[in-house]
C-alpha cells in the first residue's frame, strides 16, 4: 500500500534518565540518540516498518540539522518530499527526556516554527496516487491541500488530532465515512469550533481506545505490555491505522494498531522497534 503522510518533521535529540529533571536541576543522562520525529514523520516510519511505500511531505530546508532527519528516514526507507527544500532557517527540534523506569517522556520542541509548507505540484501528484493520506495539521496549508487533494480522488484519509489546532475546524467537515479522526484523550477543542465527524477513534495510553462511526461506538482493549519507552506511541499507533485503512474493518483495524504500539512501547529508543514489530507482524 502507498500512503502519503503530510505533516511535521523534526529533530529529535532524545535522553534517557534515570528521572525526568525538576525545574533548574542539572541530570546526566543514561544514553543519547538522534532521530527524525514528529507526528506524521513517526506513522511514516511505521508505515514503511509495516511493508507499504511511505512518502513524506514536510518542510525540512537546507540547515545542516535537517541532514540529520533526512538520513534517519532514508535508513527507515521512507521517501522524503521537502517543500522547503532551499529554506535556510534550522528544521524544527525537539529535545526529549525518557524516564528510565517507565519510559514516560517530556518533550519541548518548536514544532513547525517559522516555515511557510505549501503543496507542490510534485506533492499534488503523490497525492493523487495514494492508496491512504494521512494529515497531521502541523503545516495548515499543508493539511488542507493534501487532504483536499485526496478526497477529489476518494482516497481514504486519516486525520492525526492529537492536540487541538485551529485547521482541524476546516479539516474535519472534509471526513467521510470512509476516513478517520483519531484523537487522544488530550484533545480538548475550544466549545463549537469542531463539527461532527462521521468516524472518530479515541486513543488514552494504555486505556481502551474508543471509537464512534455511524451512530455505534465501542470499546477496544490495549494489550498490557511492561512499557520501556511511550516516545512516538501515538504516533506509531496511527502509522499503523493509515497502514491497513481500507482493508480491515474499523475494529479489527484498531487492533491491529494496538498491536503495533504496544510492541513499540515494549523497546528502548526511537527505531528499536522496527525488527520486533516486523516479525511480530510477519512482515519480511
Amino acid at each position: 500500500m502507498r500512503v502519503l503522510l503530510a505533516g511535521l518533521c523534526t529533530v529529535d535529540l532524545v535522553q534517557r534518565v534515570d528521572e525526568l529533571p525538576a525545574p533548574g536541576q542539572k541530570v546526566a543522562s543514561l544514553s543519547v540518540r538522534v532521530a527524525a520525529g514528529g507526528p506524521a514523520t513517526n506513522a511514516a516510519v511505521t508505515v514503511a516498518a509495516l511493508g507499504g511505500e511511505a512518502v513524506l511531505v514536510t518542510a525540512l530546508g537546507a540547515h545542516p540539522l535537517a541532514s540529520l532527519a533526512r538520513a534517519d528516514l532514508d535508513a527507515c526507507g521512507v521517501r522524503v518530499h521537502d517543500v522547503a527544500a532551499g529554506a535556510l532557517d534550522p528544521p524544527a527540534v525537539s529535545a526529549v527526556a525518557v524516564r528510565e523506569r517507565d519510559g514516560e517522556r517530556t518533550v519541548v520542541s518548536r514544532n513547525a516554527g517559522s516555515f511557510l509548507a505549501e503543496l507542490g505540484s510534485a506533492e499534488l501528484a503523490e497525492a493523487t496516487r495514494a492508496d491512504a493520506v494521512l494529515v497531521d495539521g502541523h503545516h495548515p496549508e499543508l493539511a488542507m491541500a493534501t487532504a483536499r487533494a485526496a478526497k477529489a480522488e476518494g482516497i481514504p484519509l486519516v486525520v492525526d488530532a492529537g492536540s487541538w489546532k485551529p485547521v482541524f475546524a476546516e479539516l474535519f467537515p472534509l471526513a467521510d465515512a470512509a476516513d478517520i479522526i483519531a484523537c487522544s484523550a488530550q484533545f480538548d477543542p475550544p466549545e463549537g469550533t469542531v463539527p461532527a465527524a462521521p468516524s472518530v477513534v479515541a486513543t488514552a495510553g494504555a486505556a481502551p481506545v474508543r471509537w464512534w462511526r455511524g451512530g455505534r461506538c465501542g470499546e477496544v482493549p490495549v494489550p498490557r505490555v511492561a512499557a520501556k519507552d511511550t516516545l512516538g506511541a501515538g504516533d506509531v499507533w496511527h502509522g499503523a491505522l493509515v497502514s491497513r485503512i481500507g482493508t480491515l474493518p474499523l475494529v479489527e483495524l484498531i487492533e491491529f494498531a494496538n498491536e503495533v504500539a504496544a510492541e513499540r512501547v515494549r523497546h528502548v529508543g526511537p527505531r528499536s522497534w522496527i525488527a520486533p514489530v516486523r516479525a511480530k507482524m510477519g512482515v519480511r
